[in-house]
C-alpha cells in the first residue's frame, strides 16, 4: 500500500476527549491525523498526545485569515506538528465573493498564500466544499479561479462535497490530474437515509463508488486518503468502518 491512511480530527470534535480519539484511532490502524484550527489552543500537548499514540500529521488545516493575519505562528503550529501540507479549508457565506472578478482576486490571495507556505519549504492545499463547484453567472466556477491561481496550490479534494455541489467527481480528477495532493474519503448516504447525520454515511456505507474514485485519485497525483464524516453519530464506527473500506480500497487498486 502507498497511500497514507488519516483521519480528519474535525470527524471526532464531539466525542471528547481527544486523547481516547487518538487512542481508538492507533488501536485501530490509523499512522495519520489531520488537524483543524479548533485544536491549536495547546499545540505543545497536542504533539504530546499525538507523538505518545504514534500518529503523525502530515497535512493540516490553517484558514485563510489565520495565514494572511499571523502567519509566523501557523508556521511555528506546522514546525512543531511535522506538517508536510498546510491546507485551506474553508470559506465563510459572508466572506465569498459573488462574481468572477472578486474569485479571481480571491484566488491571487490564495497564491499569495501558497507562495509564501513554499518559500517555507512546505506545501499548501485548497480544500473544496460544495459552494466552489457551483457555476457563476459567467460560467466559471470559484474552484477553477482558486487552483488556476498559481500552479505550487495543490488540492485536497473533498468528493462528496463536489457531487453535492451537482458535479461529478471523476471530471474534475481527470481536470486536474497533477494537482492532488490528498482526497478526503467521504461517502453520502442513500436518499432519505441518515438524516440525523446530515446525510453522510461511513465510507463504503453510502453511494460514491469509492473503488474507483480512490484509484482515480491515485491516478491523480493523491496520496494521502484522508477519512472524514461531518456529523457521526458514533465516532467509533465510523472510525473502525471507514478503515476497513480505505484498506480495502487501497489493497484492491
Amino acid at each position: 500500500m502507498t497511500e497514507t491512511i488519516s483521519m480528519q480530527l474535525y470527524s471526532g470534535r464531539n466525542f471528547p476527549p481527544l486523547d481516547a480519539q487518538l487512542a481508538l484511532l492507533a488501536r485501530i490502524g490509523y499512522r495519520d491525523v489531520e488537524t483543524f484550527r479548533g485544536l491549536y489552543d495547546d499545540v505543545e500537548g497536542l504533539k504530546r498526545g499525538l507523538d505518545a499514540h504514534g500518529l503523525t500529521v502530515k497535512s493540516a488545516h490553517y484558514s485563510v485569515d489565520f495565514l494572511e493575519s499571523d502567519f509566523a505562528r501557523a508556521l511555528s503550529i506546522a514546525r512543531t506538528l511535522g506538517n508536510e501540507i498546510m491546507v485551506l479549508p474553508y470559506l465563510t457565506p459572508e466572506e465569498r465573493p459573488t462574481d468572477g472578478a472578486g474569485w479571481r482576486a480571491f484566488g491571487n490571495r490564495v497564491a499569495g498564500i501558497a507562495k509564501r507556505v513554499a518559500g517555507e519549504g512546505l506545501r499548501c492545499a485548497w480544500h473544496n466544499h460544495d459552494f466552489e463547484m457551483r457555476p457563476l453567472a459567467d460560467g466559471s466556477r470559484p474552484i477553477e479561479h482558486i487552483l488556476e491561481s498559481d500552479m505550487s496550490l495543490e488540492w485536497e479534494a473533498d468528493l462528496a462535497w463536489i457531487v453535492r455541489g451537482g458535479e461529478d467527481p471523476a471530471t474534475w480528477l481527470t481536470r486536474y490530474k497533477g494537482r492532488l495532493s490528498a482526497l478526503h474519503v467521504k461517502d453520502i448516504a442513500p436518499a432519505g437515509e441518515k438524516a440525523d447525520e446530515d446525510g453522510w454515511a461511513d465510507v463504503g456505507a453510502g453511494t460514491l463508488g469509492w473503488d474507483r474514485l480512490w484509484r482515480l485519485g491515485r491516478e491523480a497525483g493523491a496520496t494521502l486518503m484522508i477519512a472524514e464524516h461531518d456529523n457521526p453519530a458514533d465516532f467509533e464506527r465510523f472510525a473502525t468502518a471507514s478503515y476497513a473500506a480505505m484498506r480495502a480500497y487501497a489493497e484492491r487498486n
